[in-house]
């Protein structure tokens, strides 16, 4: 492979463990020094190898050029004196002898440090998730700016702010103890899910970092399920509701973008492999005596990777539905559960709950609402997908509406 079509690929794989394992020797005070060695390697990698070609072992040079542009920094300043050295037993010890640990133990140990470090409650969901793609994910700030739809300032004070906090915060980069570990569990969850979302549901044009979104989502989730203090039965649901979910990925879009909605995927699209992955993660699951949101929705998306419809597929879908929103409701699974109602009870009965929601600034609702009309009163159809299209906000949410607008019959 050519250096300038490796570089990237290895920017995105290395990148990450670089910057987790020098930030956890500096601290979130020097984090940035940490990303600027890590960057300045890539940038000689660039140069050196355009020149002189790809190394036989390209990424142990990666390392060792990391390793020495750290200690050269520390050689360089006071920083080793006055920040590192204290915390050394050694005082004496020199700083070309200092342990700069890229082993693949010590860089898996650190990235699940650094995410429990990142995910702290002391910083929005939105910084947590940008924080994640930037050090965990490799991902640009371009591309982290095309992922929430914004521009690369807004990103790069988002950013800022959460190291700050961070560092104000003296948020140490190790994993908490073990009985703050379940509570401080179900941050990093909550930010793998939203990381997951944010390119499963988003509203992005560019398939590309959609799909690596739901993939390094994954990652970092069976990241958790392979630690032995963090592989609850939570963890499992949440990585087999995610291996549900991407196993459709391709079915999704056609070849021009477009969305294309469940009942009309091929199902010879979806990816076996993983929804044997998400079976296997959804049994591992069935431990203990908790049961959480992500269970629930894994159960739901099970059932969804079965391409029979039939009456029992959709009362099991339903009866979820009914316990999600038991433990824990959200409006949109309230939406999602009268569509299940539709195809269990029938119509009437969904039309019914759907418009107890009166969910009346979101055009899911009224999409929903228009499909559940369709050939039981076709004016009220083209009136709620009307009201959907005026809500919409995405070229491809418009285009759906409007296509099932024109399919509309009143003959």
């Amino acid at each position: 492979m050519e250096s300038n079509e490796l570089i990237p690929h290895l920017f995105r794989t290395e990148y990450r463990k670089i910057v987790s394992v020098l930030a956890k020797l500096f601290g979130f005070a020097q984090i940035e020094i940490a990303e600027d060695i890590a960057s300045d390697t890539f940038l000689a990698a660039a140069e050196t190898w355009g020149l002189k070609g790809v190394p036989a072992q390209p990424t142990a040079w990666l390392y060792s050029v990391a390793k020495n542009k750290a200690i050269n920094y520390l050689n360089r300043g006071n920083h080793f004196k006055n920040t590192i050295t204290p915390n050394l037993k050694n005082h004496e010890i020199k700083v070309t002898e200092l342990n700069i640990d890229l082993s693949a133990k010590n860089i898996n140990d650190s990235q699940l440090q650094m995410m429990f470090a990142i995910c702290h409650p002391s910083i929005p969901a939105e910084a947590q998730i940008g924080l994640s793609l930037r050090i965990l994910c490799g991902f640009g700030i371009d591309e982290i700016a095309e992922a929430f739809l914004t521009n690369k300032e807004t990103i790069n004070k988002r950013l800022y702010r959460a190291k700050e906090k961070l560092w104000q915060e003296q948020i140490e980069i190790t994993l908490p103890p073990a009985a703050e570990i379940e509570q401080r569990l179900q941050t990093v969850l909550t930010t793998i899910y939203l990381l997951f979302n944010e390119g499963y549901y988003s509203v992005s044009t560019n398939t590309t970092v959609r799909k690596e979104l739901c993939m390094e989502a994954m990652r970092l989730c069976y990241m958790l399920v392979e630690n032995k203090a963090t592989n609850k039965p939570e963890v499992n649901a949440l990585i087999s509701l995610m291996c549900f979910h991407a196993s459709r990925f391709d079915a999704r879009t056609d070849s021009q973008g477009e969305v294309i909605l469940y009942n009309e995927q091929d199902t010879e699209l979806w990816d076996a492999d993983l929804i044997s992955k998400g079976e296997y993660f959804l049994n591992c699951s069935a431990t203990g005596t908790k049961l959480s949101k992500y269970h629930l929705e894994a159960g739901i998306a099970y059932w969804h990777t079965h391409k029979e419809d039939t009456p029992e597929k959709w009362e099991n879908i339903l009866q979820l539905y009914n316990r999600l929103i038991q433990i824990e409701y959200s409006p949109i699974a309230a939406l999602n559960r009268t569509y299940a109602l539709a195809k269990a009870n029938g119509k009437q009965q969904a039309i019914t709950e759907a418009e107890k929601l009166k969910l009346t600034d979101n055009h899911f609702y009224f999409t929903l609402l228009g499909e559940l009309y369709l050939g039981v009163d076709n004016s009220k159809a083209k009136h709620n997908l009307i009201k959907a299209l005026a809500l919409a906000k995405t070229n491809a949410d418009k285009h759906t509406i409007q296509k099932k607008l024109n399919g509309i019959n009143f003959g």
